[in-house]
C-alpha cells in the first residue's frame, strides 16, 4: 500500500480499500483482517463527519496527512477505526465497518467471545476494532510505516463485487451513497436507518 492511493477524497478511496488488510500487533499477538465494508466521511461539506464544524483536538488526525489511523469512541462504548485520506489540511477519512479475520482468529475470538461465529468476529466498526485490538493508543498511528498497525494490499477485488449504499446509523446525510461493501460477503454488517434520520441533499 502506498500513500498515493490514499491521497484522494474519502469517497474515492473507500471502495479501493475493499480487499485490503489491516494488521495489528499487540503483546497478546497479531490479528489481520481483510476489509469488506467501508464508509466515506469528508470534512466541512459533510454534515455526518466529525470534522463538519472544523478542527478540534478530537478530530485533528482527520486533517492529515493521509495514511494515518483516526480512532474515536462511539457512544462511549466502542472504538472505531478510520483510515485518513486526501490532502493534508482538508479533513477526510474512511470508516472501516467490517472485515474477515485471516490471521489470529483465536485471539480475535478471545476478544470478542468464544461463541461468536467467524463471520461476526469483525462485523460492525466496534467489533472490527475489538477483534483487531485497536484502541485509543493507536490514534494517529502511521499505517504505512511499519508500526504496530499496518495497512497492506490484499487480493484484488473485482469491481463487479462492489456495491454502494447509504451510510449506517447516522442521522445527518445518511442517504449519501458513501457506503461500500462486497456483495454477498457474510461479514458485511446489516443496514440500519437511524431513527433520527431525515432526508438530506448531498452526494
Amino acid at each position: 500500500m502506498n500513500v498515493g492511493l490514499l491521497s484522494h477524497p474519502a469517497e474515492e478511496v473507500a471502495p479501493k480499500l475493499l480487499g485490503s488488510v489491516l494488521t495489528c500487533e499487540t503483546p497478546e499477538g497479531t490479528v489481520g483482517i481483510v476489509i469488506t465494508e467501508t464508509e466515506a466521511y469528508s470534512g466541512t461539506a459533510d454534515p455526518a463527519s466529525h470534522a463538519y464544524r472544523g478542527r478540534t483536538p478530537r478530530n485533528a488526525v482527520m486533517f492529515g496527512p493521509a495514511g494515518h489511523l483516526y480512532v474515536y469512541r462511539s457512544h462511549g462504548l466502542h472504538w472505531c477505526a478510520n483510515v485518513v485520506t486526501g490532502t493534508e489540511g482538508l479533513a477526510s477519512a474512511v470508516l472501516i465497518r467490517a472485515g474477515r479475520v485471516i490471521e489470529g482468529e483465536d485471539l480475535a475470538r478471545e476478544r470478542r467471545g468464544e461463541k461468536v461465529e467467524s463471520p461476526r468476529l469483525a462485523r460492525g466498526p466496534g467489533n472490527f476494532c475489538q477483534a483487531l485490538g485497536v484502541t485509543a493508543e493507536h490514534n494517529g498511528a502511521g499505517l504505512l510505516t511499519g508500526g504496530p498497525v499496518l495497512l497492506s494490499e490484499g487480493e484484488p477485488v473485482s469491481d463487479a463485487l462492489i456495491r454502494t449504499g447509504p451510510r449506517v446509523g447516522v442521522s445527518k446525510a445518511h442517504d449519501w451513497q458513501h457506503r461500500f461493501f462486497l456483495a454477498g460477503d457474510p461479514t458485511v454488517s446489516a443496514y440500519r436507518l437511524s431513527p433520527r434520520a431525515r432526508p438530506s441533499a448531498g452526494a
